[in-house]
């Protein structure tokens, strides 16, 4: 496999130092994480590793970026159901914490997870433990704390709350 040279660091780092981007970033990274993820969709693939972690930027000055991290990512036939408990933790879609057959839109949960903290800095449904974790996956339990989403719009929250739902199976 031959990959570009990535010189920009991970998204996570990026993030970190400014602590939460504007709509107008993030937005500008998520459109490039969905592009990817359309690329790999169209050929049945699901990454399954989602994080900004695994979305590395090219360049800082630039702010392209390339998903990395491929290791965990299947191939999803209609009709053969796979089963697996992986990924991290607080990017797994409650298929996974649930043990159901994996699908495609468990990469689009973990979008919502990367432009929740995108915007603010926090994980939606990061807890204490592990269990915690899953928990609140399982029970959707996030919400949009004033003190980091009082200057976002409804649109941007809509959008996040469009990608926390169940696969639609």
């Amino acid at each position: 496999m031959v990959t570009r040279s990535v010189r920009g660091g991970e998204l996570f780092e990026f993030v970190t130092e400014k602590e939460r981007l504007s709509e107008a970033e993030a937005s500008f990274f998520i459109k490039q994480i969905l592009s990817g993820l359309e690329h790999m969709h169209s050929k049945r693939i699901a990454h399954l590793d989602l994080k900004p972690e695994n979305v590395m930027l090219l360049t800082r000055k630039h702010q392209q970026i390339k998903l990395i991290d491929f290791g965990l990512s299947k191939k999803i036939e209609p009709g053969q159901e796979q089963r697996h408990m992986l990924g991290t933790p607080e990017f797994v879609a409650p298929e996974i914490v649930n043990y159901e057959p994996l699908c495609l839109a468990c990469d689009m949960w973990a979008v919502g997870v990367i432009t929740y903290i995108l915007l603010s800095g926090a994980s939606p449904f990061l807890g204490d433990t592990q269990q915690e974790t899953f928990a609140n996956i399982v029970a959707c339990d996030y919400y949009f704390d004033e003190e980091y989403f009082g200057g976002t719009s409804e649109s941007a929250k809509d959008f996040i709350s469009r990608l926390f739902v169940r696969d639609p199976r």
